[in-house]
């Protein structure tokens, strides 16, 4: 079976490559990305794995996108469109207006949306015209605003990941003294991708969620627990997915991201221009290290890839009292690891329930069928189906309609170029306050 990787960054790929050394699955892995540097970077790491442990499967790096994808059964898109230096600006720019900018939510996310999904849908097209039968399991932010619009070339073939909401699921449930692996663990969540809600656990018939609610010392046990508070999670009712900080606590978000010496996108572009100069330049494997005891690409990116992991969100972290991710809270499940389950369910039709964003297909009641949501899907060899859900309550509801009809303008926007359209999108959303802003926004961001 061939696998095609588009873009990855660098990060990614190496943590799927060192999954499929132990299953057999993939045959054939296919690179592209559009930056020399970086393809070059990764192919050495593959080369580090394969020479430390099992050899893993065939790689290819392929320069030209349809010949990439020509015969992949499985693309994996994890596309970064303006690379790091485009996120920064995505930032930047609101908060010269004193809005937020963040990768995925709020200004910063729209305009990331903006600028990306004429590249995603031109992805589409060509998986449509030269790999018809491929699955494309999405990675690339703003991932529900990005499937949508894929989903309208390529229908259910495409399933959009994140790995928040199982991260969600496995903390609240190991804080709860349950074991989200157990045959009788059950939960129930809603949302959008970075808007979710966890809002049933249960263990053997027996809810566990209301007692985790009622125990401060539990919830300061893990993430969300220690990003939200118990007194907020207590009158909530809900355990929100991490993205919800910026909304809930938005004024102590933003004051901490302007007080940052540098922002998280910022941060990115410096270390990963580091990592990928100094990962060219190593030597290859040699044991541990590269020759004469100097670290080697993979040593790099291991390194690389930690500091990434413990800085997330650091400046909600900051927002709450400044505390240290533990090892508990880098249990995220992994894009890597959700991405391969849903593929190895699909191509061997081993069932198994997994949180994607998809067309809900009416199970969320507020939105219309085409509307991509994220809940539990049964996946199989037929791709992956919405399972029933409880209705949101108002306040869920309200959110999520609101911030999909954001999606849908930005996707208009991108599509037709219509700055009208993208104006509707930064001002319908909750963490825009002031139509004179986002349009001094749009005009700064080029449009």
């Amino acid at each position: 079976m061939r696998l095609t990787i588009l873009g990855g960054g660098g990060f990614r790929v190496p943590l799927v490559f060192r999954a499929l050394q132990a299953d057999p699955t993939v045959t054939e892995l296919v690179l592209h990305d559009t930056d020399p540097l970086r393809v070059r970077v990764v192919a050495k790491i593959l080369a580090e794995l394969s020479a430390r442990g099992p050899r893993g499967p065939e790689v290819r790096v392929e320069a030209e996108l349809d010949a990439a994808l020509r015969g992949a059964d499985f693309v994996f898109s994890a596309m970064r469109v303006g690379g790091t230096a485009g996120r920064v600006r995505d930032e930047q720019v609101p908060l010269a207006e004193g809005v937020l900018g963040q990768e995925t939510v709020g200004a910063g996310g729209v305009l990331y949306g903006l600028r990306t999904i004429p590249v995603a849908l031109h992805l589409a097209e060509r998986v449509r015209a030269v790999a018809p039968s491929a699955w494309v399991i999405n990675f690339t932010n703003p991932a529900g605003m990005v499937t949508e619009a894929m989903a309208r070339v390529l229908g259910p073939r495409v399933i959009g990941i994140c790995d928040s909401p199982v991260g969600l699921v496995r903390r609240a449930a190991r804080a709860a003294g349950a074991d989200p692996d157990a045959p009788g663990f059950s939960y129930d969540y809603v949302g959008l991708n970075h808007l979710g809600w966890l809002r049933g656990m249960a263990a053997d018939g027996r809810e566990l969620l209301p007692g985790l609610l009622a125990d401060p010392a539990a919830l300061g046990s893990f993430e969300e627990g220690r990003l939200f508070g118990a007194e907020w999670l207590s009158a909530l009712g809900s355990l929100p997915n991490e993205y919800l900080h910026y909304y809930y606590f938005r004024r102590e978000a933003l004051a901490a991201v302007r007080s940052a010496d540098a922002t998280r996108g910022e941060f990115l572009h410096r270390r990963q221009s580091e990592f990928f100069t100094a990962a060219d330049e190593a030597g290859g494997p040699g044991g541990a290290n590269g020759p004469g005891g100097d670290p080697s690409a993979y040593d790099l990116w291991e390194r690389a890839r930690l500091e990434r992991e413990e800085t997330y969100m650091a400046e909600n972290r900051a927002a709450t009292g400044g505390w240290q991710r533990d090892p508990h809270d880098l249990d995220g499940g992994g894009y890597d690891k959700v991405a391969l389950a849903l593929m190895r369910a699909i191509a061997r039709d081993e069932r198994t329930v997994l949180i994607l964003n998809v067309p809900g297909g009416g199970v969320v009641s507020a939105l219309d069928p085409d509307a991509v949501v994220e809940v539990p899907c049964e996946v199989g060899a037929f791709g992956a189906r919405p399972l029933a859900v409880a209705a949101p309550d108002e306040h869920q509801a309200g959110l999520m309609l609101a911030l999909k009809s954001v999606e849908r303008a930005a996707i208009e926007a991108a599509t037709t170029g219509s700055r009208a359209a993208a104006l509707r999108a930064l001002v319908r959303h909750p963490l825009v306050d002031s139509a004179a802003a986002a349009s001094r926004i749009l005009t700064a961001a080029g449009w």
